[in-house]
């Protein structure tokens, strides 16, 4: 077997998305997690992934011929400004405004934005405000 890294410590082990059409995601996908900082992990032929994300198409083995309902993901964003450039980059590549950036009332500090990617799911990046990370991720190799 391949080494693999992967990086974990949040709450969310993976999310797996069922996508109708995979090209149209990977570029969605692709440009919004160029903004954040967060690497891409490897494709197939009905599937990427990236971090906790894996995104495939209905034929893949994992998904067992059905899509996905509509869902809802945050990604942490380091700063207002990333959360910024990720609704920019969003909407330039398939996404569609649902929330342009700015605070909500969820907490003081909570700024975020939120776009529909391809297939409809509702995606947000959000920065919560000053904080001190004891470590940016914790990091699996196997």
């Amino acid at each position: 077997m391949e080494t693999q890294e992967l990086h974990r410590g949040r709450l969310i082990d993976h999310v797996q998305l069922v996508v109708r059409d995979l090209a149209a995601s990977q570029a969605f996908y692709t440009a919004v997690f160029d903004v954040l900082g967060v690497p891409m992990g490897g494709t197939g032929e009905s599937w990427f992934w990236a971090d906790e994300l894996f995104v495939s198409t209905a034929d893949s083995r994992a998904a067992q011929g059905t899509l996905t309902g509509r869902c809802h993901l945050a990604f942490q964003a380091k700063d207002r400004a990333m959360v910024d450039a990720f609704h920019k980059a969003a909407l330039a590549n398939g996404g569609k405004d649902n929330g342009a950036p700015g605070e909500r009332p969820y907490h003081p500090g909570y700024y975020a934005a939120f776009v529909l990617d391809p297939d409809g799911n509702n995606i947000e990046a959000v920065y919560h405000g000053e904080g001190k990370r004891s470590a940016p991720s914790v990091r699996i190799v196997f």
